[in-house]
Formats: C-alpha cells, structure tokens, sequence
C-alpha cells in the first residue's frame, strides 16, 4: 500500500490514547511534543504517564475502553495488549471518520507513524510502508549520527532570513535564487566550527547588503 506522506497540525487539538503502559507512553510525549491536548483511556498507568497525569500535563478516564470515548477526538492511538479492544476503537474510528493508529496492528490502522528524527524545526520521517518497522527504525539512527544540532542552527538563521529576501524587490524567481545561493556548499561547516565570520560575509555576499547576525538573531527575521 501506497500512504500519502503528510505533516499534521496537532496544536491544541484532542487526541486520545487508549492504554496505558510504555507504548501507550511512548505515544503520548510524541502527541504532547507537537501541542496537542491529550486523554488517556485505561484502568491503570505505567509510572511516566501517572506523572503526567500528576503534573496536570494529560487527562486520565481511569477505566476501560468503552464506545463513545472516541466523541470529540481528532486522532486516536491504541496500544493496548488487547486484540478485542483494538478491533472496537477500529470499529469506532471508522465509523466517526477519526484519523486512527492501532499499534503493531497496520491493518487496522488508517494512518501509520514514521520512524523520525528531530533536530529543532527539521523533522526527518522514514517509513517503509508498514513492511519493516526494524528498517527504518536502524536508518533513523543512522540519520542521528549524520545530523547533528548544526542543521537546527542552519534552519535557524535561514529562517530568519527569508522575510528578509522575500520583503525585497526579486520577484518570484530571483527569490528562489537567492535561497539557493545561501546555501553554500560549506554552510554547514561554518555552522559546526562556529566560524560565524565567515557565515556572516556569505550572507552579506549573498544580499548585497551588511547583514548582523547578532541583529538578525535579536530580531527573529
């Protein structure tokens, strides 16, 4: 099966998990790091999620799953020990049109979760259709080890310098130009050594005008 790649905007939005062990866990801290607002459905909680619940950070309905606890969800995840119980929350997804992940469990799945990498704002996924979760979860870690923090200081600074370029006089092309000329072969490097005189003069190559990093960074773009 073919899945459409796609990156959704959890901010603020319900998301419930069904269980409650390292999984189910595991799951949750993904959901809380994009901002949603999450429930977590089951009798009892591994000891991380009871400190979120002890932390205010989650709600808990402290019992089973039963129908109806998927009224007012954007997304759900399962991830129970339960086949009986992951077959009800598909059933209930279906039916409410609510975007599902059933852990270890593809077929009952309407979405499914990359192995990702994380360095700031640039996210990484790989995916392997469902086919080898093992695969990707090793070409992650490769990725971890080839992408260090440098790219997040690189997105950084590119992103504070785009409204720069885009509030100038290049049309639609010549921006798209520019944004390539910034990204100099050796950009990454500069970043690494932190060798900011030297990132600092290729912008200011690249704009035609003097650029001050420690302006730039004050000024978020």
């Amino acid at each position: 099966m073919n899945y459409f790649p796609i990156c959704l905007d959890l901010n603020n939005r319900s998301c419930l998990v069904v269980g409650g062990g390292a999984v189910a866990s595991r799951k949750v801290r993904q959901l809380l790091a994009c901002g949603a607002n999450v429930s977590v459905v089951s009798p009892e909680l591994c000891s991380n999620l009871a400190e979120l619940v002890k932390s205010g950070e989650i709600d808990w309905r402290e019992r089973p799953y039963q129908s109806g606890d998927l009224r007012g969800a954007f997304l759900a995840i399962a991830a129970t020990d339960d086949p009986a119980v992951h077959s009800a929350v598909y059933r209930e997804a279906e039916a409410s049109g609510i975007l599902l992940n059933v852990a270890d469990e593809p077929h009952w799945c309407n979405f499914i979760l990359p192995a990702t990498m994380r360095r700031g704002n640039l996210t990484v996924s790989i995916s392997t259709s469902g086919k080898s979760p093992a695969l990707a979860r090793n070409l992650r870690r490769q990725m971890e080890e080839q992408f260090g923090e440098e790219y997040d200081l690189l997105l950084q600074l590119l992103g504070n310098l785009r409204p720069l370029v885009l509030e100038g006089e290049e049309d639609g092309c010549g921006n798209k130009e520019i944004f390539e000329r910034l990204i100099h072969p050796d950009l990454l490097v500069w970043i690494r050594e932190g060798d900011w005189t030297a990132v600092e003069k290729h912008i200011q190559d690249v704009l035609g005008q003097r650029i001050s990093l420690a302006d730039l960074d004050k000024s978020g773009g």
